[in-house]
């Protein structure tokens, strides 16, 4: 199978370029990093093209991973064109000591509130919130119904909301 990249690029190229610009690139960029994706594609040409199936597919992802080259190195030259003292003097990002403080403290809190529920209200919040399992799943998980779980994660909510407020 053959690709057949002039007809592609007549194709695609434009939507390609508009798919870039909503991206975040430039018109000028976005239209040089279609043309390269192209490029790409006619340097690196899959090896086997029957498990890439789709060429438009293909190209688009490669001018999505050309972009997110180029953000990094303009990211990369910032930071080196950035002098010591426009460095140390930019600020620090990480949180207060007292938000730190608070942090722990609504941690503990919380993780006092999941001790006092129920034991299937807190195994209901915890597989949905904290191990990102979707209702349905968690449903399954402990056996009851899609509704039934909501239901618990939303009284695990309300209790631990009520916790924090009562702090």
């Amino acid at each position: 199978m053959t690709w057949d990249l002039q007809h592609l690029f007549r194709l695609h190229a434009a939507s390609i370029a508009r798919a870039l610009r909503r991206s975040g690139a430039s018109a000028e960029t976005a239209e040089d990093l279609a043309q390269d994706a192209f490029l790409r594609v006619l340097d690196r040409q899959p090896a086997d093209r029957g498990a890439e199936g789709d060429p438009r597919a293909y190209l688009f992802r490669t001018a999505r991973n050309l972009l997110i080259d180029q953000k990094r190195r303009e990211i990369l030259a910032r930071r080196d064109e950035m002098d010591d003292e426009a460095f140390s003097a930019l600020p620090d990002p990480s949180p207060s000591t007292e938000r730190r403080i608070c942090a722990r403290e609504r941690l503990a809190l919380t993780q006092q509130a999941l001790a006092e529920l129920p034991p299937r209200t807190r195994r209901a919040f915890e597989l949905h919130r904290l191990e990102g399992l979707t209702l349905a799943e968690t449903a399954q998980a402990l056996g009851i119904s899609t509704t039934r779980a909501w239901a618990l994660v939303r009284d695990a909510y309300r209790h631990i909301r009520e916790r924090l407020r009562e702090a």
